[in-house]
């Protein structure tokens, strides 16, 4: 079989697609298998019972029913949910927002695939930019994700000691220099993989420096703000007309409808629909007849702060505790939980490769991510990016305390 170029790199083995290999075959090999590795969100009785209730309604309406399976939808997005994610943001946070500053995607990752090309790769003058992560460890799925090599670039993190056994990366504004090959600045906030939440002042900066370039900030909000609001402290929502905002229902407790929400400026919002149509042709209508009423009342906001934030700041909590006590005596470090699903950890002076690690791990069925997955556009070797595991506690606390324990087994062996 002979591919192209988009054949050869697409088709390739990468850290999203080792992933999502292991997370499909796990429970297949071994149905006891602890996933500690995945993105999955928890499951949140609350919020279960409110998408049965969505569903058992759009099922009992004719005219919901036809709409949600029988028409296709435009490329971004059925207009009334466009016009109440609009009026959500616009009322709770004082944002000039219309329905033409809103498009859906068929999930999140789609939409950073379209807008990443858009802005980087190879341009009409022959000349290459670069997507800029300006703080690196980043979300792994972005890694593969251009149509060109060389896509991304990044800067190395402050790494700050705090109290205890904690650490926390800072954006290193004194090494972020930025050329004219920038396209784009993108940071997730809350940060995948490690949970950190950037300041409002460092996003302020970013924004700052964004303006000055004449780049866009994009701000990846899948765990964050407004909702499905996975923070634990105190932050605040950016957009403004230069920012891209790309939310997703997902960590609401909804992966399977696949919706991505896109907050840009009419301009971009235009582009990537062109772009989309070509590619999806269509948006899903599934996510959207869930979740156009929670918009239309403000009650996603209520619902977000009531159960979804209370779990994973309780799960948090005592998956640090249980690592605390499993890990006693050992050099490992935690990124300060400042939201999202994940626990970042750090074994400084590991004996062994994280990779390697994983491998054991899996072998003995918990599923954990490498670290070295997560350093998008750092190329130099650096120790640090092989010391590091990603681990979600959004499972049940059984299983989860289980895999904690395997995981400390493991990091004992490998440092005896």
């Amino acid at each position: 079989m002979k591919l192209s170029a988009f054949g050869e790199k697409f088709s390739a083995r990468c850290g999203a697609v080792e992933l999502m290999d292991d997370l499909g075959n796990a429970l297949l090999e071994n149905p006891d298998a602890i996933l500690m590795g995945g993105g999955n969100p928890g499951k949140i009785p609350q919020m279960e019972e409110i998408f049965q209730q969505r569903l058992q309604s759009i099922i009992d309406s004719g005219d919901e029913r036809h709409q949600l399976l029988g028409k296709y939808q435009s490329p971004q997005g059925e207009k009334n949910f466009r016009q109440q994610v609009a009026e959500f943001l616009k009322h709770k946070f004082g944002w000039a927002l219309t329905e033409h500053n809103i498009s859906i995607s068929n999930g999140s990752q789609s939409a950073f695939f379209i807008l990443y090309n858009l802005f980087a790769g190879k341009m009409k003058d022959g000349s290459h930019r670069t997507i800029h992560l300006p703080l690196s460890p980043e979300y792994l799925g972005y890694a593969d994700i251009g149509l060109s090599d060389n896509f991304f670039s990044a800067t190395k993190p402050i790494i700050e000691d705090l109290e205890q056994d904690l650490f926390k990366y800072r954006v290193n504004f004194n090494n972020l220099s930025l050329d004219n090959n920038i396209a784009a600045l993108c940071v997730s906030r809350p940060t995948n993989p490690t949970g950190n939440v950037l300041t409002d002042g460092e996003m302020e900066h970013l924004d700052e420096i964004a303006q000055r370039q004449e780049i866009p900030l994009i701000v990846d909000g899948a765990y964050g703000l407004p909702f499905p609001n996975i923070i634990f402290n105190d932050a605040k929502p950016h957009w403004n007309q230069n920012t891209i905002l790309v939310l997703s229902l997902s960590k609401l407790g909804l992966p399977g409808v696949r919706t991505g929400i896109i907050v840009a400026s009419e301009e971009i919002i235009q582009a990537y629909n062109n772009s989309n149509t070509v590619i999806n042709l269509a948006c899903g209508s599934l996510g959207p007849a869930i979740m156009q009423p929670l918009f239309k009342n403000q009650l996603i906001s209520k619902l977000s702060s009531q159960y979804i934030t209370p779990f994973y700041r309780q799960r948090a909590e005592q998956t640090v505790s249980w690592l605390r006590q499993a890990l006693k005596g050992l050099n490992f470090r935690i990124h300060k939980p400042e939201g999202a699903i994940f626990l970042w950890l750090w074994f400084e002076g590991l004996p062994i490769s994280s990779a390697t690690l994983y491998q054991r791990l899996k072998k003995r069925g918990v599923i954990i991510v490498p670290g070295h997955n997560f350093f998008v556009g750092i190329e130099e070797q650096w120790q640090h990016k092989h010391e590091c595991i990603r681990v979600s506690y959004a499972g049940d606390e059984k299983s989860v305390k289980i895999g904690v324990n395997i995981i400390a087994e493991e990091i004992k062996q490998a440092y005896a």
